[in-house]
């Protein structure tokens, strides 16, 4: 499938394309994936940790990022490209994770912020 016109050399190793490798042409090279297609990674040079992907096309990405190719924010993190940490009160939020766009932290009652670190209009106290 992979191999070049020119057919293979004398020790009976395959000249590739270049998305293929191995001694008959039978896998894909790096920053390939899915053989016999061997389609090119294509992995977010932001959030991937390089541009080589499991033979399923997964992107090995960093901690802050996820998806197929690394192009979104993982939980508890916001505002791709940057994924910057949501950092909510755990006083004033009700969970960790934030607006995957905003950075809105879910507050409890009578209690607000982007970080829910503050109390409403009215109340006081935080974060009793």
């Amino acid at each position: 499938v992979g191999t070049l016109p020119g057919g293979c050399d004398s020790a009976g190793n395959c000249f590739c394309r270049a998305e293929f490798a191995g001694p008959r042409c039978e896998q894909c090279s790096p920053g390939h994936h899915s053989y016999p297609h061997c389609y090119a990674c294509s992995c977010d040079s932001r959030g991937a940790v390089d541009n080589n992907c499991s033979p399923a096309g997964q992107c090995r990405c960093h901690g802050n990022f996820v998806g197929h190719t690394c192009n979104q924010c993982a939980l508890g993190f916001y505002g791709y490209p940057s994924c910057t940490p949501c950092q909510c009160s755990q006083e004033g939020s009700l969970h960790s994770t934030c607006d995957q766009d905003t950075g809105q932290c879910s507050c409890r009652p009578k209690v607000t912020g982007l970080r829910c670190d503050s109390c409403v209009p009215g109340a006081y106290g935080f974060p009793h």
